[in-house]
């Protein structure tokens, strides 16, 4: 009996060893297949069949950014934009190029005419285009190209450097045409396209997404309220269309923040429905005309209440009043805190300078002031805006 459990023993310490070796230099000679049925057309496919499953069709997978450029890039058109010789650029405005970045390097001035190249955006069939100010500023003549060839040259219709938008006009047949987006709908992180001609390379589009909304104090225009894209925005798109991903344009791509004048991923876009305000303004008078009453503000800070012993007032200090404006003649004087503006209340400059803006040439408002901790009114007849000039007052 011993004897057979030897034998046994060794027989099952060979046959593992056996299967370790095999295990190891032929793993393939252990493989066992399965009884099955024949192969059919449904069994007989192949492992990777199995695995990977079929590419979706090429338009389900370009649908998208594909489509929204499609549709809104023939509606974007290259600017060049002949222009005198050039003194002071001011506001870091590129004499070359028509693009504002900041902070900015200096540049060497130039001599002799320079071409200002920019983009537009086609958003009528009878050739109304948008564009920015500062891409047609000082331009003794404007020739647009369109995505098709064609060329023709503009005819200004007018500017709001407050803003920096420009309306221009060319006469072509069978004009493509942008679709009006709103861009009080968009959201954070909804995606973007940005189309234009960046350094005159030919037209380029760009994606990203909305990376901040109502972006103002930027110094850059005098009214701010700026989309914020990481889209690539550079030299020569300035006045191209930001469009949504169904193609339609929520913006008009004005600025980038940059030190070296390229795209870092900060660019900023001036809302469709500001751009859409200011041209009708311009294509039916001619000009945007905002309300003025002429006084010169300053944020009040609780030091600075404290300093001017004005106690717990809140609203906007005045610093200096306009002789003759609106506000003189009302009896507003330095040092009076401007707390409300009609029925709005306003807390900083900002605020204060858009709810004036707002209000409609020759019309009356009343303005409510703390002045000595005392509250009073004044009835004021609103003036037109004058045109912009750098530190402008309210």
């Amino acid at each position: 009996m011993k004897r057979l459990w030897l034998i046994f023993a060794q027989a099952v310490t060979v046959a593992l060893a056996a299967v370790f070796v095999v295990a190891t230099l032929r793993p393939q000679w252990l493989q066992t297949t399965r009884w099955r049925d024949p192969p059919t057309a449904q069994t007989a496919r192949t492992a990777s069949q199995i695995a990977l499953p079929p590419s979706p069709p090429a338009s389900v997978v370009r649908a998208g950014y594909a489509h929204a450029a499609r549709v809104a890039a023939p509606a974007v058109v290259s600017i060049t934009a002949s222009k005198a010789p050039p003194g002071a650029t001011g506001r870091g405005r590129d004499p070359t190029l028509g693009f504002p970045g900041f902070p900015f390097a200096p540049r060497q001035p130039r001599s002799g005419p320079q071409l200002g190249l920019g983009s537009g955006v086609i958003i009528s069939a009878d050739g109304v285009l948008l564009t920015n100010s500062h891409v047609v500023e000082g331009a003794a003549d404007i020739e647009v190209m369109l995505t098709d060839g064609r060329q023709a040259r503009a005819r200004l219709v007018g500017t709001d450097p407050e803003t920096d938008v420009a309306v221009l006009k060319i006469e072509l047949p069978d004009l493509p045409v942008i679709a009006l987006g709103d861009a009080a709908s968009l959201a954070v992180g909804d995606a973007v396209l940005a189309i234009g001609n960046p350094f005159n390379v030919g037209q380029t589009v760009t994606s990203g997404i909305v990376s901040a909304l109502g972006r103002s104090q930027l110094g850059i225009n005098t009214f701010e309220n700026f989309i914020q894209t990481d889209a690539a925005i550079n030299p020569g798109n300035s006045g191209g269309a930001l469009v949504d991903a169904d193609g339609r344009l929520v913006g008009i791509n004005t600025a980038i923040f940059s030190r070296s004048g390229g795209s870092l991923g900060i660019g900023f876009a001036i809302p469709v429905d500001v751009a859409r305000q200011v041209a009708a303004a311009l294509l039916r008078d001619g000009v945007v005309a905002r309300g003025w009453i002429g006084v010169q503000t300053r944020e009040l800070t609780p030091e600075l209440a404290e300093a001017l012993k004005l106690g717990n007032a809140k609203g906007v200090l005045v610093g200096g009043v306009v002789a003759d404006a609106p506000a003189a003649r009302a009896g507003i004087k330095p040092g009076d805190v401007l707390t409300r503006i009609g029925a709005h209340a306003v807390a900083t400059p900002a605020e204060l300078l858009t709810s004036v803006a707002a209000l409609k040439p020759s019309s009356q408002v009343e303005v409510g002031v703390q002045r000595s901790g005392k509250a009073m009114a004044f009835q004021l007849a609103v003036a037109q805006r004058p045109r912009p000039q750098r530190d402008q007052d309210d």
